[in-house]
């Protein structure tokens, strides 16, 4: 794996607050590689040893009836084979408190570590910074970027891992990203300039934001130190 393995997680619980004794249902995890989806993905339905609220139940669809098999958040099945699939990866979910809660509390009812709150990213507060205002659920996203929500019935943790890895892909500029990507991987040494160009200009050119001194000194950098080789050249007024 490279250096940039991250896992986006979801959860599926019997209620909302873990300190009232609530406990996870199901889990889910779908593995990235430098923002590239590698199909790996790890999944579990766990007894939660405890009732399931009905408004809960009413989201995800999960009974204790269908739970009645599975095995308990202890089971090493569970916990380790969890532990095992992120392992020092970075964390990524949607209201990303409420899922490190619940698996922090499960955790440490094992007298296992919790996840540190600084291996995670919350795709909503990602989502609040880039659309301030503006509804950015799950759902609200997906329409949002054109994402198909065909396999969503119910709320499972599975599906929604896979939806919101198509959510994270596109906060961090994920089409844009490999469009750059397809054309690097055509492109020969010194030949950085194609990227640029393949945007082409913009209609209306954004105001500079550089002060004047700024402007004086990186044109005396590009006089004195890159001189005809300036890829800005090519695209001076």
């Amino acid at each position: 794996m490279g250096m940039a393995r991250e896992i986006v997680l979801d959860t599926e619980t019997t209620g909302l607050d873990p300190r009232s004794g609530h406990r996870l249902v199901e889990i889910a995890c779908v593995e990235l590689d430098e923002l590239i989806p590698t199909g790996r993905s790890f999944h579990r339905y766990i007894h939660p040893e405890r009732e399931i609220d009905v408004d809960a139940q009413r989201v995800h669809g999960i009974s204790l009836a269908f739970l009645a098999d599975k095995p308990k958040f202890a089971h090493v099945d569970v916990v380790d084979a969890f532990l095992d699939f992120i392992g020092d990866a970075t964390l990524i979910a949607h209201n990303a408190a409420f899922d490190r809660n619940f698996i922090n509390a499960e955790l440490e009812r094992l007298g296992r570590r919790g996840l540190h709150e600084v291996r995670w990213i919350d795709t909503l507060g990602m989502a609040q910074k880039r659309y301030p205002g503006m509804y950015n659920s799950l759902d609200a996203l997906c329409k949002r970027f054109k994402i198909s929500l065909s396999e969503r019935d119910k709320h499972g943790a599975l599906v929604d891992a896979k939806l919101l890895a198509n959510v994270y892909l596109e906060l961090k500029g994920g089409r844009e990203r490999g469009f750059d990507l397809s054309i690097a991987g055509r492109r020969k040494p010194g030949e950085a300039a194609i990227v640029i160009a393949a945007y082409g200009r913009r209609p209306r050119p954004l105001a500079s934001r550089a002060t004047e001194d700024e402007l004086i000194r990186h044109a005396a950098f590009i006089q004195e130190t890159l001189k005809d080789a300036a890829i800005w050249l090519q695209f001076a007024e």
